[in-house]
């Protein structure tokens, strides 16, 4: 692959800006990688691990003659970081994100997008439950989706560019308004961890249910929530802050469902019970047909990276 960007600039070193080094570096699609991280300790791990060629102490710095710059921190620290490198960005640049809500995104940096740069929001749907430097790896964009949500001004160009980029980085791509990709990702994402986050509490708050016990006899479905819910809390609480409209009409969505579910139970309504869990098993064959996940069994779970 042919190096597309002179020099890269990433704001924030956890699992998707780690994995964009390795991606990057195996590809040669950066002639230079620059990153920022607010933590002494993940600049110097970053350097350890050769993820990036220069480490800069702020993220005005770190930008500075960029041709790209990805925010990777928390979706809530956007706004800030937005307001401190927007001087220092070079007419021409592309500013693009990571976060896993658009809407918000525009809010909070639009405003302090000097003219001549392309602002260009996007999402990469991919991840695992990790954190940190040490977390990422090159394979992790691999036949994911990423959705960028350009604005109506952007510039055809300037897209084009970033959508090749993230191709060249093993992903599909897929481009929408900010407003709709939060109400898809409320559904395929948010509301998937509001439950799991919500369900492991459950469990840690029974009486009658020893916490041992919750470990113990954690069953394949259980353990899989406590997976999603191992997730990084910083940046799901900022996701669920900064996307609340549309969390908030899915949970809707899923209260009245799940009522409707209890009440078949309770009446021994037991073809409700079926189609509706055979409705289910067939989302989850299209999810595998699409190549977003393998029927393969993986008890215990496959140790190996996944995304």
């Amino acid at each position: 692959m042919s190096q597309l960007f002179d020099r890269v600039a990433l704001i924030g070193l956890g699992l998707i800006g780690s994995s964009l080094c390795h991606i990057m570096h195996r590809e040669g699609l950066a002639g230079h990688i620059a990153g920022f991280a607010r933590s002494a300790a993940t600049r110097a791990r970053a350097m350890e691990l050769g993820l990036v060629e220069s480490i800069h102490e702020t993220a005005a710095a770190a930008v500075g003659d960029a041709d790209l710059v990805i925010l990777c921190s928390p979706v809530g620290t956007y706004g800030e970081v937005a307001r401190e490198i927007g001087p220092a960005l070079k007419p021409g640049a592309i500013l693009t994100d990571v976060g896993s809500v658009k809407a918000a995104v525009v809010r909070d940096v639009g405003p302090h997008v000097p003219k001549g740069v392309h602002f260009i929001p996007g999402h990469p749907v991919a991840g695992t439950e990790q954190s940190g430097p040490e977390s990422g790896f090159a394979e992790l964009f691999g036949n994911r989706w990423c959705i960028l949500t350009p604005l109506p001004d952007a510039d055809p160009a300037a897209v084009s560019r970033l959508e090749g980029f993230w191709r060249a980085c093993g992903s599909n791509v897929e481009t929408m308004t900010p407003e709709h990709h939060d109400l898809v990702l409320a559904i395929t994402s948010h509301l998937p961890h509001l439950i799991a986050y919500n369900i492991v509490a459950t469990a840690a708050d029974l009486e009658e249910v020893t916490g041992s016990e919750v470990i113990k006899y954690s069953a394949g479905g259980f353990r899989d929530f406590t997976r999603i819910a191992a997730s990084d809390p910083t940046m799901w609480r900022d996701v669920f802050l900064n996307n609340r409209e549309a969390v908030l009409e899915m949970l809707g969505r899923f209260s009245e469902d799940l009522s409707a579910l209890q009440r078949a139970i309770r009446w021994g309504d037991g073809e409700a019970l079926h189609l509706l869990f055979a409705r289910a098993r067939e989302i989850r064959r299209g999810i595998i047909a699409a190549g977003q996940d393998t029927a393969s069994p993986d008890f215990g779970r496959d140790k190996t990276h996944k995304g």
